[in-house]
């Protein structure tokens, strides 16, 4: 440590500085034992982030090495100079983000955009823009996040951060039920980096996949698998853990939703396997929820297993920049396998909060969270607040586009009006279904004898 790192460390502010030392680690995916390996306690390490306890220059530069950020970073006075107090700025906004704090995030980065860089370097105004987008779509507010990513992709094709804006916004219009939209995006880009002969890279590979998503979610089935298929050859020849890890993922995905679940699990902890070397917290946490819920589906279901990876999975989103919609379809699932264990009143209170949160922003998993609450409420033998709920289910349901998601819970809703005795509504609701998988009915014709 320099003698100007020293002076700083006598000055700066011992709560401020342990908030960023927990920050930092967090956003590296460390455990406090880890960030003090084996010379510095774990009792050291949380009066340090505490701000009870100022740590000696040669322990803030040990963690600073391990958290892989450089000492002024932890030490910087906001005040110092325009240039390194942006820096700063923007460097904790992304550690808010990253350790499940999106709002905190925008706030800082709204300010940072609209007041203090002027005259700031180039790559520095746009690293905030991109992680206010990353924050917008963290925090829910999607209209807005595909703007932003829209305004950095079209201000900077080929840049730095074109393909990871391309991804953002492809999956941005996947979410809105945009699926025309997320192909066409997604393929335009695809073509661009095949013209350059960059078609084989990392981001390559999950631009694939998140295309290849979009065109299953549409209902291109076999479509869909042909690209997660090139995808994976093309992950296992960059070697990269993230690329083979997206790339099985989805494959799992696939396989899971054309109903071969047992083809899917392993796809599935092959994909876990390589995203935890990779330490991508919030991937980390939703293929941990993803598998959960394919494990509920084995036959039998194995109900412990997927307990214990929604339930894990709960607990890292919190910590992570996971999106409300990744969080609250995390908790469904959970409701789900509270029902299906017999814990029918604990699955009703998990599904109404469900519902609460959503009900503005993912019409079909508000509608999926009606839904079990009404299912653990038949179960209960409450059978007449069971059809209210899945009544309102369906108004939920009305007007939300055709596409997969929005026909299979049409599905399961006119099974289970059915069960409670609404005939007429449970045959809409298959009408509905049909229509979201893009089935309509034929005119007849009819032939005539000739006379």
């Amino acid at each position: 440590m320099d003698p100007r790192q020293a002076d700083l460390l006598q000055v700066i502010d011992p709560a401020l500085l342990g908030r960023r030392v927990r920050a930092a680690r967090r956003a590296g995916g460390l455990t406090q034992s880890q960030l003090g390996g084996d010379d510095v306690t774990v009792s050291y390490i949380s009066r340090i982030e505490s701000g009870q306890r100022r740590p000696d220059g040669r322990v803030l530069v040990k963690l600073a090495d391990r958290l892989g950020i450089p000492v002024d970073s932890l030490l910087a006075d906001p005040g110092d100079d325009h240039e390194a107090a942006l820096r700063i700025e923007v460097d904790f906004a992304e550690l808010s983000l990253e350790t499940g704090e999106p709002q905190a995030a925008l706030e800082r980065l709204d300010v940072a955009l609209s007041e203090r860089l002027d005259g700031a370097p180039r790559e520095l105004s746009q690293r905030a823009r991109v992680l206010r987008a990353r924050a917008l779509e963290t925090v829910g507010d999607i209209d807005t996040a595909v703007a932003a990513w829209e305004g950095l992709l079209a201000e900077d094709p080929h840049g730095t951060h074109a393909l990871a804006c391309g991804i953002a916004l492809s999956r941005c219009h996947r979410e809105a039920g945009d699926l025309g939209r997320a192909i066409s995006v997604g393929e335009d880009l695809l073509r661009g980096l095949e013209d350059r002969d960059l078609g084989g890279g990392d981001e390559a590979v999950q631009l694939t996949v998140t295309v290849a998503a979009a065109y299953f979610q549409r209902g291109d089935t076999h479509h869909a698998v042909r690209l997660c298929k090139q995808a994976i050859v093309a992950a296992e020849v960059t070697g990269s853990p993230r690329a083979r890890a997206s790339a099985y993922w989805n494959a799992s995905m696939m396989e899971h939703e054309q109903g071969m679940v047992a083809a899917a699990v392993p796809l599935a902890e092959k994909a876990l396997a390589l995203l935890g070397e990779s330490r991508d917290s919030r991937n980390l946490a939703r293929l941990r929820s993803q598998l959960g819920i394919m494990q509920m589906q084995l036959d039998p279901p194995a109900l412990a297993e997927a307990s214990r990876n929604l339930h894990d999975a709960e607990t890292a989103m919190t910590e992570s920049s996971a999106s409300v919609v990744d969080v609250v379809r995390n908790r469904v699932a959970i409701a789900r396998a509270q029902l299906m264990g017999g814990e029918t009143r604990e699955a009703r209170e998990t599904a109404h909060r469900s519902y609460e949160e959503t009900r503005e922003l993912a019409p079909v998993l508000a509608a999926d969270a009606l839904t079990l609450e009404g299912q653990a409420a038949a179960a209960e033998g409450d059978t007449e607040h069971a059809r209210t709920l899945y009544k309102e289910a369906v108004l939920m349901l009305t007007g939300v586009g055709a596409d997969r998601d929005a026909g299979q819970m049409w599905l399961e809703l006119g099974a289970l009006l059915e069960s409670v005795g609404e005939v007429e509504a449970s045959r809409d609701a298959y009408r509905s279904a049909a229509v979201a998988a893009g089935l309509h009915a034929r005119h007849t014709v009819r032939s005539h004898a000739l006379r």
